[in-house]
């Protein structure tokens, strides 16, 4: 089969305001950015229509080092939605550079289910995550700046906790000292980069709903910590407007369009395993108000990405799912149980029943969050008849739907039963409203105890003693009623990355706790997940090329 960016040379792109015009939006409406990519003005907004349409929510399996295809299953869906006559729309996430050059490669899509022109989404697209990374950076010389000017003050601070991002793998930043070289270059302090998905400008532009909210959230952000030990916020800087200049267009959600034509929302990026991992909810609110059915989808397994997506931004924007799609490979399944690499390609029908806890164990999660669940197997050519069988008898007896989906080579012809049984399950078993993990009224130790036995299975939570300095805080400054974004790696029910399954009574290991007041959440960091990862020994950048104009390598 042809390679990824193969595939997206050979679609013949249509003009983005015959895309828009799919839609209802007129060309006066659309700000283009070049032929096929468009923002959207919030002037698009309908609230009368996003209670009328239905939001499908697409999560995963714990995931292998190359993904289970969620991305590509969430695109299939809005394909095979508009084959069998449904105004549908994707709603994704804008791929992060660190990720494209790093271990994962685009985040596009994949063969005949992409969002395009593929390069520029996977690439600088239109600016937003520069946009956000020059907000966040403003933010850290303003506030040097500030200490600057008032070193031996009673206006200085104690402490300074907030830090500067770039959006590129790069494990040498995690730990740095600013300032030096003499008293006019600064003052010296240990510091630090995150990757830009993981700033807390990227989750607050992604939470709120329109420029004056972003405001808000932005001023709203804790810089670190005065004499007095209360807290120091953009608003005390003085510089929540200037900030909110700077994000005035990385605001609006982009237009673009996929192999079919079909139209696609792609706006905000912040990771599942380090942030919400969630597109913006003006995106999704604006694809509720212009399509019957909005695909969207949250990062990585259903334990991170939907738990947050349900607990974190459907809480916050009053969203409510109709159903969520569940996506799995064979692969997937045959690696928790202890299978790796090629190993895992091959018929194994005992492996699989082996690796099938950690899918069942996904699905009565999903269910106790009162969700209608379609499992999507995302088939390869490996795959053979008695494996899918097996797993469509097994999840039937579950009282779970259970589709192919084959739109990666066949495109949305591909989708069909996946399409007609995400329809059938929204017309006759629709989602209950969400059974939230946890009360806003519960203290924080309660709420991630609460993620960490009902979601992880953990029997006990250790907190560090760095958590119990921030617990005080957080009760101080009374935001013990924020909701919580756990940190931890997405590829174990545990905070070990190499804990296959399903393990149950293992201990969560909580070892930091973060304050993001502006984005309005706490962030409890488990185990040793990274806010800015490394590259891989042989990074995908090392296949990527320019030949005779044209970008090769590029997936």
């Amino acid at each position: 089969m042809k390679s990824d960016i193969e595939i997206s040379r050979e679609i013949n792109l249509k003009p983005i305001q015959e895309i828009g015009s799919h839609l209802g939006i007129t060309s006066d409406s659309l700000i283009p950015y070049g032929n096929h990519k468009a923002k959207l003005p919030l002037s698009l907004l309908n609230p009368n229509k996003i209670n009328n349409s239905n939001l499908i929510l697409v999560t995963a399996i714990s995931p292998t080092k190359a993904g289970v295809g969620k991305t590509v299953t969430t695109v299939s869906a809005s394909l095979g939605l508009n084959k069998i006559g449904k105004k549908a729309i994707a709603a994704l996430r804008e791929p992060s550079l660190g990720p494209v050059f790093g271990m994962k490669g685009g985040a596009a899509g994949g063969g005949y289910a992409q969002v395009l022109p593929m390069e520029d989404i996977n690439l600088h697209f239109t600016g937003d995550f520069h946009a956000i990374t020059t907000a966040n950076n403003t933010i850290a010389a303003l506030l040097d700046n500030y200490q600057y000017n008032h070193l031996n003050s009673d206006k200085a601070l104690k402490q300074i906790t907030w830090k500067r991002v770039l959006d590129v793998n790069d494990r040498s930043l995690r730990f740095i000292t600013t300032g030096l070289g003499g008293r006019t270059n600064g003052i010296p302090q240990e510091t630090g980069f995150d990757i830009t998905p993981a700033s807390e400008i990227m989750a607050a532009l992604c939470l709120s709903e329109n420029l004056a909210d972003l405001q808000e959230r932005i001023e709203r952000i804790i810089l670190g910590y005065k004499i007095d030990n209360s807290p120091f916020t953009v608003k005390d800087l003085g510089v929540g407007g200037a900030i909110t200049i700077l994000l005035k267009d990385a605001i609006l959600p982009n237009l673009v369009q996929t192999t079919e034509h079909t139209p696609a929302i792609i706006h905000g990026g912040p990771f599942a395993n380090i942030a919400h991992g969630c597109n913006s909810v003006i995106a999704t609110k604006m694809a509720l108000s212009l399509a019957d059915y909005v695909v969207t989808e949250a990062g990585f397994g259903s334990d991170l990405g939907a738990e947050k997506f349900l607990d974190i931004k459907c809480r916050i924007a009053a969203l409510q799912p109709k159903a969520t799609v569940l996506v799995v490979t064979t692969q997937s399944i045959k690696m928790h149980a202890g299978l790796e690499g090629d190993d895992t390609k091959k018929p194994n029908m005992e492996a699989l029943k082996t690796g099938l806890p950690n899918l069942i164990r996904h699905i009565e999660n999903l269910h106790g969050f009162g969700q209608s669940i379609v499992v999507s197997l995302n088939k390869f050519h490996f795959d053979v008849t008695e494996e899918i069988e097996f797993l469509r008898t097994t999840c039937e007896q579950l009282g779970t739907a259970f589709a192919v989906n084959e739109a990666f080579a066949k495109g949305g012809n591909g989708a069909i039963e996946l399409a007609n049984k995400i329809v059938h399950t929204v017309e006759h078993a629709p989602s209950k409203p969400i059974q939230f993990c946890y009360e806003l009224t519960d203290g924080i130790e309660q709420k991630i105890e609460k993620i960490a036995s009902k979601i992880y299975r953990a029997n006990k939570v250790e907190f560090s003693s760095k958590c119990k300095t921030v617990l005080a805080r957080i009760k101080k400054n009374q935001l013990t009623n924020l909701p919580v974004c756990i940190a931890k790696t997405q590829y174990s029910f545990t905070d070990n990355a190499d804990i296959f399954g399903a393990p149950a009574e293992h201990t969560l290991h909580v070892q930091d706790l973060v304050i993001n007041a502006g984005a309005g959440f706490i962030v409890a960091v488990c185990g040793d997940i990274m806010r800015m990862p490394g590259l891989p020994k042989e990074p995908a950048a090392n296949g990527m090329s320019f030949v005779n104009g044209v970008i090769e390598g590029l997936s």
